[in-house]
């Protein structure tokens, strides 16, 4: 996946994937570590990007409450 334009759905859909691999044993040994490694790499894109999009909201919540109508 390219670092530029990934979508949280996409992301997403990547870690469903490699949890999927590791419930269902497919995903051997030798490759465990480096799925746990993008999935947790997953995790912390996925974690910017919500806080990112907490903080748009917030923001929007707020130009909201302090603009006049």
């Amino acid at each position: 996946m390219s670092e530029a334009n990934v979508k949280y759905s996409q992301l997403v859909k990547r870690l469903e994937e490699i949890l999927e691999s590791i419930d269902r044993y497919e995903i051997g040994i030798d490759e465990l570590a480096d799925s746990v490694k993008e999935a947790a790499d997953l995790i912390k894109k996925c974690r910017l990007i919500l806080t990112s999009t907490e903080q748009s909201v917030q923001e929007s919540l707020e130009s909201l409450s302090t603009s006049s109508l």
